[in-house]
């Protein structure tokens, strides 16, 4: 078996095994997908105290250099050069034909120093289209010797300004440098549960002192990839490989509000990026198909790739994400579907174990997302 088969281990691998972790494979890892708690259960409590999630898995990846702004935004289609000292903002990869190859996150570091936080699945492409595209404009590195923490929920800021007094200041999509018991720490006022909270980037080697630290405050506890899922499907948030893929543009998948005027047509500095004909067509032009909420009729959960029909057996789209809703007690998903049988208020059916269940074209989120904004 090659290396690149094996799979792999997060710096916390241990301390999942001590708290009882169910460990599964994902993305070439082993994770723990549930505590003793429950998903349930860890989902409640990160909406109503704070959750922690080892999400060392991520890829993380510097760009350095005095192009390395320039280089960035021309292979993503937005605004990279002026984005703001210690500010993130959200990107995306971007193939020939307007696919989406990956969503990420931007933080400017300063002096022309980018950090880069890109999904665990297709982190080693990402590294290789990097380096094959800017590599020669800046300088790529792949920070194999870095954690990821996310602590996340409405008392995640309480939590972490006890040990860290001067994150109080900041705001959603801000970063800060913080020095924690000695440890060094890259902080972002980020996440993915829809809840206030923060992202921690440190080394491996720190990285079980800061988690133990945490879970020392009563009000954290592990949360698994269980409730992330049910977390950010609740919250209505994309996840690479169900509603964004290689096949559709950003547009397709609802994501226009992330493409920066100054890279959209006629902007000041109109794309070069890969795919842009295709995504300002879309943009410009419209495309037949629209990301959306939808609510399943029942407690039957619909998942991904269940099929939507309308009441004449015509094919309409498919589940992206589906499941169930614990804060709000009922199945929800996210569909692709055509936007003809949306703005026609068709009555539409998801395909289940060979049973139609109604369902209803609703907005996302399903649950108010509470970034803190100030």
């Amino acid at each position: 078996m090659s290396k690149d088969t094996l799979i792999r281990t997060t710096p916390l691998h241990q301390m999942h095994l001590d708290a009882g972790a169910k460990m599964v494979p994902f993305a070439g890892y082993d994770m723990p997908v549930s505590y003793p708690l429950g998903i349930k259960k860890e989902h409640n409590h990160t909406r109503e105290k704070a959750g922690l999630f080892d999400v060392s898995h991520m890829g993380q990846i510097r760009l350095s250099g005095e192009n390395a702004k320039k280089a960035l935004e021309s292979i993503v289609p937005v605004d990279i050069i002026d984005l703001p000292l210690m500010k993130l903002r959200y990107a995306l990869f971007t193939n020939k034909s307007g696919g989406v190859m990956d969503d990420l996150m931007v933080t400017n570091l300063g002096d022309e120093d980018l950090f880069l936080v890109v999904n665990a699945g297709c982190k080693n492409a990402d590294f290789a289209h990097l380096q094959r595209t800017i590599g020669d404009d800046c300088k790529v590195e792949f920070l194999e010797d870095a954690a990821l923490l996310a602590l996340q929920g409405p008392s995640a800021h309480k939590v972490l300004s006890e040990i860290a007094p001067s994150i109080s200041e900041m705001i959603f999509m801000t970063a800060k440098q913080v020095v924690i018991n000695g440890i060094e720490c890259l902080i972002t006022r980020s996440g993915y549960t829809g809840e206030d909270g923060f992202e921690i980037s440190l080394a491996a080697k720190d990285s079980e002192e800061l988690a133990k630290l945490l879970l020392s405050n009563i009000e954290v506890e592990w949360v698994g990839l269980g409730a992330r899922d049910s977390l950010r499907l609740e919250a209505g948030l994309s996840l690479y490989g169900h509603e964004l893929d290689i096949h559709h543009s950003p547009v397709e998948s609802s994501l226009g509000w992330a493409l920066s005027k100054v890279r959209r047509t006629g902007g000041e500095r109109e794309g070069n990026y890969l795919g842009f004909e295709t995504i300002m067509r879309h943009l410009n032009e419209g495309s037949e198909l629209k990301v959306v909420g939808l609510q399943p009729e029942g407690k039957m959960p619909v998942r991904d790739g269940a099929m939507i029909e309308d009441e004449l057996g015509n094919n309409v789209g498919k589940v992206t994400s589906g499941g169930f809703g614990p804060s709000i007690n009922r199945p929800i998903a996210i569909a692709r579907l055509k936007k003809s049988y949306i703005e026609k208020n068709s009555k539409l059916f998801a395909l289940v174990r060979d049973k139609k269940i109604a369902v209803e074209v609703v907005s996302l989120p399903f649950v108010k997302q509470n970034y803190y904004r100030g």
